[in-house]
């Protein structure tokens, strides 16, 4: 049995060079062979799709033993079989394909997410280990993979990556991704049907790993969750792998049933966590790296204070740099980014962050001014007193871990003070705190009063 159209067509190709000799009548063949095609080949009929019925009587009468010889030779097989038919006849006797339902058609895998543009840092280590593990063994393992993780921290990112490796390394995998708003949609949608889902349901099942984003936005739909439900478990029965990303663990998940919440857990549960500075740094980095801007254009303290000041969410670092380069390329077009070029350019972002910060920086700086008995400027000024030193750390410290302004602001609210005499304050307080009571005693005294 020849099972491709390409295995058909060369075997025929061969046939009719075959046959044309056989049949040594140049019209004839021309008339009533030339343009025939053979139609299907299974075990030992070929079954040979001509031009009219003419042909067929003429071809079936006169030649079937010369087709029958040459398809003999060719194939090696003593049984062979011709069956001559009109072409339009066939084509009434073809099921039409059938078209497959498609559904999620908003949720693309994008390809320019992969394993190699993650940026890797003690924030998300765990969560890339996981997720690198799983696209390399679908199914094998932690069954269901599921990560959380506040927004923006690079969930996504990596459900795309898992797609995009298994797409590369397993080509026969099938990898559905979608949103947890296309899954809500479409389950709405085929409710109102009168299959129950059931097509749906069979359209998620023959894939062979499956990602889903953003669950929590299951929460109180109690027929999608249900929906949900039927088609996890089927897909988990089949040993097909199942990738979930929520913005909480499973446990804190409100508005689910107890049942699926504990599914969520037969696997593995891991954590993106808040991403430190010096991850945000090389996000940054990376970012730059595949923009039309040198990276050799930025100041490095440009690059220091886009991931201190927006750090809490990697959109924000997006948001910065986009405002940041389009300010740069369109307003103020300028061959070096400096400092002074990125707090005009993002200004706005600042003051929107900074709004509620700076009444946060003025209530460190008076409690600490207060409890060692200075005024606000003392601390803030340009002054250098012995007395000052240590409260002005302090405040930075405070500043610094409880408000996490980058150094270059602290600094600017300390007589302008540089990014590396604020960090050194800091590091200094830090240090300290390991061994000298005293001041770990008064850090704490600080913090009561702040928070109370």
């Amino acid at each position: 049995m020849l099972e491709s159209v390409t295995e058909l067509n060369n075997l025929w190709s061969r046939m009719l060079e075959q046959v044309k000799i056989e049949i040594n009548d140049p019209r004839i063949f021309d008339s009533f062979v030339a343009d025939s095609r053979l139609h299907s080949f299974d075990s030992n009929t070929m079954v040979v799709a001509v031009n009219s019925s003419l042909a067929v009587r003429i071809l079936k009468s006169n030649y079937e033993q010369s087709f029958i010889k040459v398809a003999k030779e060719l194939t090696n097989q003593s049984n062979i079989k011709i069956k001559f038919d009109e072409i339009d006849h066939l084509k009434t006797l073809e099921k039409p394909e059938e078209v497959k339902p498609t559904y999620f058609s908003s949720s693309i895998i994008k390809s320019n997410f992969t394993f190699d543009n993650f940026i890797v840092g003690k924030c998300n280590k765990v969560a890339q280990q996981a997720a690198l593990l799983i696209a390399s063994n679908p199914g094998k393992f932690y069954n269901p993979l599921f990560i959380y993780s506040n927004s923006g921290l690079g969930k996504t990112h990596l459900l795309f990556a898992i797609a995009n490796y298994i797409k590369e390394k397993d080509p026969k995998k099938k990898v559905l991704y979608c949103s947890s708003d296309d899954f809500i949609a479409e389950v709405v949608e085929v409710m109102r049907g009168t299959d129950n889902g059931i097509k749906l349901k069979n359209y998620v099942a023959q894939y062979d790993v499956f990602l889903i984003d953003d669950i929590q936005l299951f929460a109180s739909k109690e027929r999608t969750g249900d929906f949900f439900f039927q088609v996890y478990t089927r897909l988990f029965n089949a040993g097909k792998q199942i990738v979930i990303t929520s913005d909480k663990h499973p446990e804190q998940l409100k508005g689910f049933e107890d049942r699926l919440r504990s599914r969520f857990q037969d696997g593995l549960t891991v954590e993106i966590e808040q991403p430190d500075a010096d991850t945000c740094y090389e996000i940054l980095k990376a970012k730059i790296n595949a923009s039309p801007i040198n990276i050799d254009s930025f100041d490095e303290d440009v690059l220091r204070f886009i991931a201190e000041k927006f750090s809490r969410n990697i959109r924000n670092i997006n948001e910065a740099l986009n405002k940041l380069l389009f300010y740069t390329t369109s307003i103020n077009p300028t061959s070096r980014i400096t400092m002074e070029v990125a707090l005009e350019a993002l200004q706005p972002l600042i003051n929107v962050k900074d709004s509620k910060q700076k009444l946060n920086e003025q209530k460190i700086i008076n409690v600490v001014a207060d409890y060692y008995g200075k005024t606000p400027s003392q601390i803030t000024g340009r002054g250098r007193p012995g007395d000052i030193t240590l409260p002005r750390h302090i405040c930075w410290y405070l500043i610094k871990t409880m408000l996490d302004v980058s150094y270059d602001k602290i600094g600017a609210s300390f007589s302008g003070k540089d990014h590396s005499t604020v960090m050194s304050g800091v590091k200094k307080v830090e240090n300290e705190l390991k061994t000298n009571t005293l001041l770990q005693n008064a850090v704490n005294d600080i913090k009561k009063i702040l928070k109370s």
